[in-house]
C-alpha cells in the first residue's frame, strides 16, 4: 500500500514538470523535496524556504543543511508576518493570512524562472483539522502532492527512514505564532519568549515541546513519556519561564497536541476546504 502511495506521488510530480518547493525543514517538506529532485531532476526542482519572525534561527539553519545534504536548489527570501494587515490581530484567518503572503511571494519565481507549479507539504492528516491555509493554497493554484497521494505523517516517517533522510524522525513544528492564543495580539517579544522558553525546556531533554501562550500564562504540552520528566523538573523550568516574562506556569495533563490552540474554536463553523 505505502509503495503505491509513493508511486502515486512520484506520478503526480511528473505530471507537473517542475516545482517549486516551500521547504520549512520539517519531515514533510523535506520528504516532498528529496522525492520531487530524485522523481524530476535537481535543475527542475527549486527549495525556497521563508525567513520571517516566526521561523527561529535554528530552523533556518536546518533548512540550509537540509537542502545542502540532498544535493538540491536552495533560496532563502525574507518575509514579514508581523507587517501582513491584521496578522497580528490573531484571528482565526491568522494562517490564511500568512499562507496568502507566503505564496503570493513564491508566485513570482513561476515566471522568472520558469518554474510551473508551487508545492507545499500538506498531508492526509491535515485535511480533518483547522486549516485556513489550505484555503489559500487553493486560490493560489498551490498543490500539496502528499496530501494528493493519500500520504500520511506516519508514511511519510516510515519511507524518509527507509530513504535515509535524516530527520525522519523529527518532532513535529510550527509556526511560533501558533503557540500565541486567539485574539492575543501578536508580538516579536512574545515570539522570542515562546521560542526561548521551547528551547530552554528541549535542552532538558524534552524533544516535542510547546509552551502556549494565554497572556501571562506558560501552557507547556509535551509528550506523555515525558510528562513525568517534566513534572520532576517544576521548579526549574517555573523559575526559568518566570524571568522570560511568565507570571504563571503551567503544565497541560493532556499532553502534546498538535494544534491544541483550535480547542478554542471549537463552537466555531468549521473552515471550508471543499
Amino acid at each position: 500500500m505505502i509503495e503505491k502511495k509513493l508511486e502515486k506521488l512520484e506520478s503526480i510530480l511528473l505530471e507537473m514538470k517542475s516545482v517549486v518547493v516551500a521547504f520549512s525543514g520539517g519531515i514533510d517538506s523535506t520528504f516532498l523535496l528529496h522525492v520531487a529532485n530524485r522523481t524530476l531532476g535537481r535543475e527542475n526542482v527549486l527549495a525556497v524556504t521563508a525567513d520571517s519572525e516566526t521561523f527561529p534561527d535554528r530552523e533556518l539553519a536546518d533548512t540550509k543543511e537540509l537542502a545542502a545534504h540532498l544535493d538540491a536548489s536552495h533560496e532563502i527570501i525574507s518575509t514579514s508576518e508581523l507587517n501582513i494587515p491584521g496578522y497580528v490581530e490573531n484571528t482565526s484567518s491568522r494562517c490564511y493570512l500568512c499562507r496568502d503572503n507566503l505564496f503570493e511571494n513564491l508566485k513570482p519565481l513561476l515566471e522568472t524562472r520558469h518554474y510551473k507549479n508551487i508545492v507545499f507539504g500538506l498531508i492526509a492528516d491535515d485535511m480533518g483539522e483547522h486549516r485556513p491555509g489550505i484555503i489559500a493554497a487553493k486560490e493560489h493554484g498551490v498543490r500539496g502532492p502528499l496530501q494528493e497521494a493519500d500520504l500520511y505523517k506516519s508514511e511519510i516517517r516510515e519511507l524518509s527512514k527507509d530513504m535515509g533522510l535524516p530527520n525522519w524522525n523529527k518532532p513535529s513544528y510550527a509556526c511560533l505564532a501558533s503557540r500565541i492564543a486567539y485574539e492575543e495580539t501578536i508580538t516579536i517579544e512574545k515570539l522570542n519568549r515562546v521560542d526561548a522558553a521551547e528551547q530552554y525546556i528541549r535542552e532538558l531533554g524534552m524533544a516535542q515541546v510547546r509552551v502556549r501562550s494565554h497572556d501571562e500564562i506558560a501552557r507547556i504540552e509535551v509528550a506523555p513519556e515525558d510528562m513525568q520528566k517534566l513534572a520532576s523538573l517544576h521548579s526549574r523550568i517555573s523559575e526559568k519561564l518566570e524571568t522570560l516574562g511568565f507570571k504563571f506556569v503551567t503544565m497541560d495533563l493532556a499532553g502534546y497536541k498538535s494544534g491544541s490552540m483550535n480547542k478554542s474554536l471549537s463552537l466555531s463553523s468549521p473552515v471550508s476546504v471543499d
